[in-house]
């Protein structure tokens, strides 16, 4: 896992994330117009994909190696798809 830097800025965007998302809940319940309401989702999107990001990229060395630090196709393959799963 990340280290206890990365994970705590990772928290922190995660966290902002949930209070724009309950904002964009709040502008639906309360029928704001399209286009702010958009932009704040769009501003959700953003910071949760950040946070995947930071973790994804503070993990690569992890991801890639085993054990011996040999890097390993099967690896390879396994951060692979964590991105894809971001994408």
């Amino acid at each position: 896992m990340a280290d206890q830097d990365t994970a705590r800025a990772a928290v922190n965007r995660l966290k902002r994330a949930r209070g724009q998302l309950d904002a964009v809940i709040r502008m639906v319940e309360e029928g704001e117009d399209c286009e702010s309401t958009v932009t704040q989702l769009a501003a959700v999107s953003k910071a949760l994909d950040r946070a995947g990001f930071v973790l994804i990229s503070n993990g690569v060395r992890e991801c890639l190696s085993d054990a011996d630090g040999d890097v390993r196709a099967a690896n390879l393959q396994r951060l692979e798809k964590v991105f894809l799963a971001l994408a």
